[in-house]
């Protein structure tokens, strides 16, 4: 009985180790992320510079 009881549990374990297929194995491509500029970060530049032609228009006005 133990030796019909090893000899099951060492086909089972042979067996997972052969589990599969022939065919090539697929490789995904990485995935590349792209870090880009935020648009908010132009607003930045632009509200500075509005201001600024706002004040040098009202010091023009006088």
């Amino acid at each position: 009985m133990k030796k019909l009881v090893l000899a099951a549990a060492l086909s089972a374990a042979a067996s997972t180790a052969f589990a599969g297929n022939i065919s090539e194995p697929v490789i995904e491509a990485p995935v590349v992320v792209e870090e880009t500029n935020a648009s908010s970060s132009a607003a930045g530049v632009w509200v500075p510079l509005v201001l600024l032609a706002i004040v040098a228009a009202v010091v023009a006005a006088d």
